[in-house]
């Protein structure tokens, strides 16, 4: 029977369908920008010419953001004489004189001097989702805001000069993208369960220009004239199966919490935001006829920085920089907050995918492993164990490099296990969302618990069918193909991916969760007989596309340059030669951005979101040599957000800590797991609060690890192997390597059992080695290296990157394209 809270989302949403077809569209797509010398007057209308609005802007004061509104509702004639009056009434001073055609404001700032005002001029359309168009950014104007004649000396200065190109560096039409109409930086469940105004929702993370529209906002009170941007990455195509077509969107939202470039925001700051937070959300659904049933589905999913205090120095000689952990917080405050934040997002089970490495001869990212593996354990030693963070530490450079080894295969199987604990969302609409209406969301609080447990969403499935059959029954109140009776299920909990960067290795864990979820999305559909699609099938191969361009954009945007897809191309059986010189040189390229470009980048980022606001008498942003919060000595400091930053250093060597010895390499071989009970699957959720308590700062001193070469396994790991983690059989420890491995969410043993296994590794290396000897590799420019070849053209290559830094700047973007 379908839940009342099921039932009260979808009839929201049918209801609307034809209740609010009388009402009037209150969204303004069109403006056009007028001015006379003492105001700016902005004309903004809807898309059906019905609905015209006037804003008033002054421009005799410098210093202030004055901003009136008419509250009259215009018609197309009555607006055209109010412009010709005003025309006639400015005669004496030039009159009334047109400036640009705009779709939408994003927002003002100030630097030194005056206001500016920042407009959408020219715009794209690049998807729809049931009738509500989203755009991208194709063109913008910054306008001083002030008139000419009053504009202070300052408005010339060379200060104000360059904040305004740093601000520019920011480029918009790259990667940004709104709707007028649809709340694109929710996802496509919290947009039907969820009643926040407008206003409120350019609060959240994923709005790019909150503030920018603060000003404007609080002087309105209401959205009517700005728009939302998203920063991330869009992707909708139409795709086919069996001659039935369908929609599908690929949608990554970047979080604006602790923004920034690679090596200058790494892990988590004192309120639990992570770097390079990226939730990413796939939709699909059938284009219909107006009037007839629809139904939508979608799966989101999220990554993010290990959440521990932790840092690379920007280093010119050094492609890896060495990883500083600190010890700031002893406790994981920070940690344990960021994971309340996913619960509050998402709700439980919060599932951890962690893909970084437990085995190198120099410890770099093992010592994360470590420290998140023991943060977990400590987490969870105070939650209930329906609510423990479920985990799972999987090693995928190692497992990628053994031809035994299919990673695709054994990641669908993990993703296929993460999906039956969560769900995804789906609901039959019984009339299509009209375009340019906005939906009346019920509030998401009116969702009990209960109405959103783990069985109701799988509605009954059986778990094990599910797990080693791929059989996804579903839907067992549907009875003689009456499609009405079928009920709405809805997505509890997520699965966080990481490793290192968030980029390279986790876009191919995302790619194989997301398959996994399409196959179940098309069943629910009815497109699809089964819920299972095979690593050949040319879907699998579709959705790979949107993956790997989705992973090129995102690492573009933290990274400096495309990701590594030495999986994907190995996939689609790409020269291996080929492959790897393209892995190389993007290597080097995302070097150079990090050394060289990421310092303005940054600073730019900091600008465009406010976590640094221009004063005057006060240090630039360049004069300050760093991220502009470091403090003395290299301390962490906090701004008003509760943000913390490392200090920024371009040395030609390693900082570490002396006071601790690294830890030992740990040996490759083949892992064996204990206590292979799966833990229980039923879920629940703990309500949480608005606020989240602040974390008084620790200690500032930045330090490798705290953990010692003598250190035993046991406190390792907090004495992980004892308790009730030992009673309820959830850890699964490597004999050898100090814990490396271990999850309490999927049998390792089941995982394996594919026959996929690392046990010829030593002799796949081996073959690799013996290839490389035998069959030089031809790289670039038709140059034929032996073995030294990457050592050779580093050198070649740090020598270059010093000329091309002291060249010019257009030299400099010229080579490093190249």
């Amino acid at each position: 029977m379908e839940s009342s809270a099921a039932k009260y989302c979808c009839d929201n949403i049918n209801n609307h369908g034809s209740s609010s077809q009388s009402q009037t569209s209150t969204f303004m797509q069109k403006f056009r920008l007028y001015e006379t010398r003492s105001n700016f007057y902005m004309i903004g209308r809807d898309k059906s010419r019905t609905y015209w609005r006037v804003l008033k802007i002054d421009r005799l004061d410098p210093s202030e953001l004055n901003i009136r509104e008419d509250s009259t509702t215009y018609t197309e004639s009555e607006c055209s004489e109010l412009l010709r009056r005003i025309h006639e009434g400015n005669i004496s001073t030039g009159g009334l004189r047109f400036v640009t055609i705009c779709y939408g404001i994003v927002g003002f700032i100030k630097f030194l001097g005056p206001y500016y005002m920042l407009l959408i001029t020219k715009r794209r359309q690049i998807g729809s989702i049931r009738g509500h168009n989203v755009y991208a950014v194709s063109k913008t104007e910054m306008i001083p805001v002030p008139n000419a004649t009053v504009n202070s000396s300052i408005a010339d200065s060379k200060d104000e000069n360059r904040y305004k190109k740093l601000l520019c560096t920011v480029d918009l039409t790259k990667d940004f993208f709104f709707s007028y109409s649809y709340h694109v930086m929710l996802s496509l469940q919290k947009n039907l369960c969820n009643n926040e105004p407008g206003q409120v929702l350019y609060e959240t993370m994923f709005v790019w220009n909150e503030f920018l529209t603060r000003g404007i906002h609080s002087h309105l009170q209401n959205t009517l004239w700005t728009v939302a941007l998203v920063y991330g990455f869009f992707k909708q195509a139409t795709l086919s199966v069996s001659g039935r077509d369908f929609k599908l969107t690929l949608i990554a939202r970047r979080s604006r919490h602790y923004a920034g470039t690679r090596y200058l925001k790494r892990g988590v700051n004192e309120k639990g935001r992570v770097a390079n937070d990226v939730e990413t959300e796939q939709i699909v659904f059938e284009d219909v006829p107006d009037g007839l049933p629809a139904e939508v589905t979608s799966v989101v999913q999220n990554r993010g920085s290990i959440p521990l205090f932790w840092s690379q120095e920007t280093s010119r000689l050094n492609l890896k920089p060495d990883i500083i952990l600190s010890k700031k917080d002893k406790n994981y405050e920070a940690t344990r907050l960021h994971f309340q934040n996913l619960v509050k997002r998402y709700g439980n089970p919060i599932i951890i995918l962690n893909l970084i490495k437990t085995q190198e001869k120099k410890p770099r990212e093992s010592i994360l492993r470590q420290e998140f593996a023991n943060a977990i354990d400590v987490i969870n030693k105070d939650l209930s164990e329906e609510n423990r963070l479920r985990f799972l530490h999987w090693d995928l450079h190692k497992y990628s490099r053994s031809k035994a080894t299919n990673v695709l295969l054994l990641l669908g199987k993990v993703a296929a296990y993460a999906l039956m604990l969560t769900g995804f969302f789906y609901c039959r609409l019984t009339s299509t969302l009209k375009p340019e209406e906005c939906v009346a969301w019920p509030s998401v609080e009116n969702i009990d618990d209960s109405d959103m447990s783990h069985h109701k969403y799988l509605n009954n499935v059986n778990e094990d069918a599910y797990r080693l059959e791929g059989n996804y029954s579903g839907y067992n109140n549907i009875t003689n193909g009456n499609h009405s009776l079928k009920p709405p299920t809805f997505q509890r909990g997520v699965l966080r991916t990481n490793c290192i960067d968030c980029l390279d290795r986790t876009n191919v864990a995302q790619y194989a969760y997301g398959l996994a979820a399409l196959g179940h999305q098309l069943h629910a559909l009815g497109i699809k007989d089964t819920p299972k699609i095979d690593l050949n099938d040319p879907l699998a191969d579709n959705l790979m596309g949107f993956y790997e361009r989705m992973g090129d954009t995102l690492a573009h945007q933290y990274g400096g340059s495309a990701a590594h897809n030495k999986i994907f191309q190995e996939r689609r059986g790409q020269w291996r030669a080929a492959t790897q010189s393209q892995e190389f040189f993007r290597t080097l390229q995302r070097y150079y951005s990090n050394a060289y470009m990421d310092a303005e980048k940054q600073d730019a980022i900091n600008v465009f979101l406010g976590h640094f606001q221009p004063q005057p008498g006060k240090p630039a942003l360049w004069e300050l040599g760093s991220d502009h919060y470091r403090g003395r000595n290299g301390e962490t400091t906090v701004d008003e957000d509760g943000r913390s930053f490392f200090k920024r250093s371009f040395s030609d060597g390693n900082i570490l800590c002396q006071s601790i010895s690294p830890m030992p390499a740990i040996k490759d071989k083949q892992e064996k797991f204990t206590n292979s009970t799966l833990p229980n699957r039923s879920q629940g959720s703990n309500g949480l609060s608005e606020s989240s308590p602040e974390i008084s700062t620790c200690e500032s001193d930045i330090s490798c690890s705290r953990y010692t070469p003598s250190m035993p396994r046991r406190q390792l790991f907090g004495d992980v192997q004892r308790d009730r983690y030992l009673e309820t059989g959830q850890i699964f420890f490597s004999e050898h390597g100090g814990g490396v491995n271990c999850s309490n969410f999927v049998d390792l043993d089941w995982l394996s059992s594919s026959g996929n296994s690392c046990e010829d590794e030593p002799f796949e290396r081996e073959c690799i080695r013996q290839e490389w000897r035998n069959s030089p590799r031809v790289l670039c420019s038709g140059l034929t290296m032996d073995r030294c070849f990457p050592i050779k053209v580093l050198l070649v290559f740090l020598k270059s990157v010093t000329d091309i830094h002291d060249s010019s700047e257009s030299s400099c973007r010229s080579d490093a394209r190249h």
